[in-house]
């Protein structure tokens, strides 16, 4: 989660002050007695109150707790905001545990399939073999996954990357991000097949 959280703070510095202040606001939501702190109770019922329920493990609560008080403070809060902003709300598909770090996705599913799933793993899942799937995957960890999606998107015609860049300056502005490589990746790895 440390490689999240580090991600998370340069996002959020990297964010205009009105994306700051809905960071903000959504805290405040969550903050429903109003003590400067989210507790498990509070972030439950937030998650469940807007369709987040994926993340209502007590688990992944301990996982944004740093400093383990059993609150979120707005330092702490701002790895989630980050997560449901980005859209990096990825679980193992084999064990369902939340993938922090690097990760391995079956290339068929991300670039070939129109399902909306790529299939993901953890490392745990993916090197033991704890995994049911189809018998021609072949896996790639999510940074081969970006650099082989990036070196598809700059083989095809350009015609396809000026679409694909147009979709991706949507969803930037859409979300507020600046274009990440997970959005670059999976727009231009399913796009351009």
């Amino acid at each position: 989660m440390e490689r999240i959280r580090r991600v998370a703070v340069a996002y959020y510095e990297n964010l205009p002050e009105e994306k700051k202040r809905y960071a903000r606001f959504i805290f405040d939501e969550m903050d429903e007695n109003r003590d400067g702190q989210i507790d498990l109770d509070e972030y439950v019922e937030y998650l469940k109150k807007h369709n987040n329920t994926i993340f209502t493990d007590p688990s992944m609560f301990r996982a944004l707790d740093k400093d383990g008080d059993g609150s979120l403070d707005f330092e702490e809060s701002i790895t989630l905001y980050y997560i449901l902003q980005s859209g990096r709300a990825l679980f193992c598909d084999c064990c369902h545990t939340f993938l922090a770090d690097v990760y391995f996705s079956c290339f068929q599913c991300f670039c070939l399939h129109e399902s909306p799933s790529t299939y993901d793993l953890c490392c745990d899942c993916y090197g033991g073999k704890k995994f049911n799937h189809h018998d021609d995957a072949i896996f790639w960890d999510n940074c081969t996954l970006l650099s082989k999606s990036r070196s598809l998107a700059l083989g095809a015609p350009i015609e396809n990357r000026r679409n694909v860049l147009e979709k991706i300056g949507t969803i930037a502005d859409f979300t507020g991000m600046v274009v990440s490589g997970a959005v670059f990746a999976s727009s231009f790895g399913c796009s351009i097949m």
